[in-house]
């Protein structure tokens, strides 16, 4: 397997996940982190449906599900990105997620990543990428500034989760595509 190109010395392989190949790694990783952490506003474990119904999104609106595999094949982390808003005037503008396995993080996964869904985003002709970022998460809010989002605004107690009112921050990134953008 050849070492990642943003880790050098990593045995590790850049995949575009499946839900027949990685659909129960993708719940595992969604569940830990809306039990452990608040990566995720949300308070109920996903189910293989919401997994299903996930990966069929992302299929019929041509956007990647992209993540590292191990040596073993294991998926260590994988992110996507989708709409940002339902309105067509927003169709060069995506949200982004990403998601570390747990025993991997604070290995360098997040950052090879966010390159990988960048990389993507360009190749698509986005021109805006954007994060929500609960304002407690310091690694993840330095992982973006590092590849250089912006902080573009904070809603206060937006979210409740382990007993506090959560800030969700949104970081975001002009690309320079599309070279053409149209109307409509």
């Amino acid at each position: 397997m050849p070492a990642s190109p943003f880790l050098p010395g990593v045995a590790m392989q850049a995949v575009h996940c499946s839900l027949e190949r990685h659909g129960q790694a993708v719940l595992d990783i969604f569940n830990d982190a809306i039990a452990n952490s608040t990566a995720l506003y949300d308070y109920r474990p996903r189910t293989a449906q919401n997994i299903d119904d996930w990966f069929a999104a992302k299929e019929r609106g041509g956007f990647p599900v992209l993540g590292f595999e191990g040596e073993e094949g294991d998926l260590l982390a994988f992110g996507s990105y989708g709409h940002f808003r339902a309105f067509p005037a927003y169709k060069y503008t995506v949200e982004h997620s990403i998601y570390v396995q747990r025993d991997h993080r604070g290995q360098g996964l997040g950052e090879a990543l966010m390159r990988e869904l960048i990389a993507a985003a360009r190749a698509a002709d986005m021109h805006v990428m954007i994060g929500g970022i609960d304002m407690g998460n310091a690694a993840s809010i330095a992982l973006h500034e590092k590849l250089g989002f912006v902080h573009a605004g904070t809603i206060r107690q937006a979210g409740f989760k382990f007993g506090r009112w959560l800030d969700l921050g949104f970081y975001q990134l002009t690309l320079d595509t599309p070279r053409d953008p149209v109307d409509g």
